[in-house]
């Protein structure tokens, strides 16, 4: 069966650092599972790789939408797999790295993922409940129908919280139970890196020196600052302190709050698989990968 490295961990673990090194070393190419690196111009705020580490290694799905365009779990599975495809096929080693654990699973095993047609209508109640009551509020409400949820949807995202909400309303099934498991695609190396609170706080200060409050800015400028892609953590928070909401330094501790919570939220999404190998080094993930080659 063709092979597939999977780098993952939560934001700011050192994954694209770590997969940038091995994918040099073992003549790879990399596939972001990012769900935000897909978009153009959000770039700081979502530590999109440089453009010099983008040439060092080539990188895939990231930069193919803009912020207002929609992009499904579906989508990136498809664009996924057909991209793992053209790597294996140029004799390369594909790389799937990212923090996005539902686009690593749609992946991995092969997820079946229901088709159901937008709801317009009901999309726009549930936007408007955010709107009133909070994004946490409609959060709160999914769970409550959908336990299982609580582990597959990012608290911080409106449109996964809204999909979900969609498709168990539409089939009358909670979201968790309709992810079935296909035949496996390819056979699969998951390497994980952990959390570490340290390196978020410094990446986040990073992100400020970087520009991360003029990238938001040009942003706003361009699209609906209410787009839900502007729900991300790092442009939300900024765009409050832009309209004067809060302070700068406010908004930079919130940001460190916000993600060290994500963080915490990606990992009890990870470690619910078994098949992830834990690694603290480059020495670690390389003889693991030594073995699986």
């Amino acid at each position: 069966m063709k092979k597939l490295i999977v780098i993952l961990g939560p934001t700011a673990s050192g994954k694209t650092e770590l997969a940038i090194k091995l994918a040099r070393k073992f003549n790879g190419e990399i596939v972001s599972a990012d769900s935000r690196q897909v978009y153009r111009d959000l770039d700081i705020g979502t530590a999109k790789p440089t453009k010099k580490e983008q040439r060092e290694v080539l990188h895939r799905l990231i930069d193919i939408k803009n912020p207002n365009q929609p992009y499904s779990v579906s989508q990136y599975k498809q664009d996924a797999i057909g991209a793992i495809n053209k790597i294996i096929q140029r004799n390369k080693i594909p790389f799937l790295v990212g923090g996005t654990g539902l686009y690593i699973k749609a992946v991995v095993d092969n997820l079946y993922i229901p088709k159901v047609k937008p709801d317009l209508k009901l999309r726009r109640r549930l936007e408007v409940i955010i709107e009133n009551k909070g994004l946490k509020n409609l959060y709160e409400d999914l769970v409550k129908i959908d336990p299982e949820a609580a582990y597959i949807v990012d608290p911080q995202n409106p449109r996964r919280i809204i999909r979900a909400l969609e498709v168990a309303f539409k089939t009358k099934k909670p979201f968790s139970q309709q992810r079935k498991k296909g035949r496996p695609l390819f056979e699969v190396l998951q390497i994980g890196l952990p959390p570490n609170k340290e390196r978020i706080e410094k990446r986040v200060e990073e992100m400020v020196k970087a520009g991360l409050v003029k990238e938001v800015k040009n942003l706003i400028r361009k699209f609906d600052k209410n787009l839900a892609t502007f729900d991300a953590i790092g442009y939300r928070e900024t765009i409050n302190y832009l309209e004067k909401k809060t302070s700068l330094p406010e908004a930079v501790e919130k940001i460190k709050k916000n993600t060290w919570h994500f963080a915490r939220h990606q990992m009890t999404w990870f470690k619910k698989d078994p098949r992830i190998h834990w690694v603290k080094t480059k020495k670690e993930a390389e003889k693991l990968i030594k073995q699986f080659l």
